[in-house]
């Protein structure tokens, strides 16, 4: 029983999930019509990517590349620019959640040995901004970018126009507020050991990840991307499929059901569209403070047509609460594993979290 309670907690957002889905199930009966609520495409391609993401990080490529890059900052603000950086710019292409999971870890390794582990609060935190920031920017930096992208079959030039905006004003903020680290110096020599990765493997992530991209945008069908993926890791890595974020998949899988069922209820289905039509970032921002952003896009998409603003609303809206991006949970739970202070995490944060939440908002009004 305890280790059912462990899971329901540590998986709280699948588990909310699962319970809608059972709820809605009451007012609409179960039926074939089920199949035609799930997006087959985008769970395709996330696994694909999670996949793929998971055999460079059990590899350990992200890490060596950061330790490449940290052996040339000489100051504490060098240091902090650049993870910050590397994470602003690593979550584009290997998405948010794992450029936590691969930096935030290091990132208290490396100020423990540098004697700066007073640094860790502020140095997560606006790592976690910058992976949450710097993945809106492509259609596979996050799951509800590669969501929305997939199931409005939106327009690249239009979705790059529509959010490199919000991703400059973030750097340039996230730039600002790394510079004030300080200028005491720091040495970090890092493990070259790991430099020795297996060519074939290294190889063959390379080449899905290319693969994957086609899928991403309609070049390659993704069913052959799914079974390319399945045999050659079966074949070569088989042991990275544990590493996969499965929660997420069925997360994805019980709130297609839940909206599906809901757009089935006339009465509720007309009371949200007119709630979420003409007010897409507003209510995309509150939602996501409540849900979290990826659980809100599925639910918003299910009442309107207008994907950009919606887009940004569950971009930006990934700011604020320490539940507005999943991803915020990650570098949360590391930290609380340190001798540091919960309560000045979690002020800090949510400072941090409102400031750039508000510029890009002011940003959104500038625009509208």
């Amino acid at each position: 029983m305890s280790k059912i309670f462990t899971f329901l907690k540590k998986e709280i957002v699948l588990t909310l999930s699962f319970v809608l889905a059972i709820i809605s199930m009451i007012f609409v009966t179960p039926n074939e019509k089920y199949f035609d609520y799930i997006d087959f495409r985008t769970l395709g391609l996330l696994f694909s990517l999670m996949t793929v993401m998971a055999g460079f990080n059990k590899m350990g490529v992200f890490k060596v590349i950061a330790e490449y890059l940290l052996n040339k900052a000489k100051t504490m603000r060098g240091v902090t620019l650049l993870l910050v950086l590397l994470c602003f710019f690593s979550s584009m292409l290997i998405t948010n959640d794992v450029a936590l999971i691969t930096f935030v870890p290091f990132t208290i390794v490396l100020l423990k040995l540098a004697d700066k582990q007073s640094r860790a609060i502020y140095v997560v935190t606006l790592e976690t901004i910058a992976a949450n920031l710097g993945s809106m920017l492509t259609p596979i930096g996050n799951p509800q970018n590669l969501y929305l992208f997939s199931a409005y079959n939106m327009n690249i030039s239009d979705f790059f126009k529509t959010i490199l905006p919000y991703a400059l004003i973030s750097l340039v903020m996230l730039v600002c507020c790394s510079l004030f680290s300080g200028k005491s110096p720091i040495v970090y020599n890092g493990n070259r050991k790991e430099l020795n990765f297996d060519k074939r493997l290294i190889a063959m992530y390379i080449a899905l990840f290319a693969i994957a991209l086609l899928s991403v945008f309609r070049v390659l069908n993704y069913l052959i991307l799914l079974a390319v993926v399945i045999v050659f890791v079966l074949i070569f890595d088989r042991k990275v499929l544990l590493k996969v974020d499965y929660s997420l998949l069925f997360t994805f899988i019980f709130l297609f059901v839940f909206i599906g069922n809901l757009g089935n209820i006339s009465q509720i289905n007309g009371w949200l569209s007119s709630v979420v039509n003409g007010n897409e970032v507003p209510v995309g921002v509150l939602a996501s403070q409540v849900f979290s952003n990826v659980p809100a896009t599925i639910l918003l998409s299910g009442f309107t047509n207008n994907a950009t603003d919606l887009m940004i609303g569950v971009n930006i809206g990934g700011l604020g609460t320490l539940i507005a991006s999943m991803a915020s949970l990650i570098s949360f739970k590391f930290i609380q594993k340190e001798n540091v202070s919960i309560a000045k995490y979690f002020g800090l944060f949510t400072l941090f979290n409102v400031l750039f939440l508000a510029a890009n908002i002011i940003l959104w009004l500038v625009i509208k």
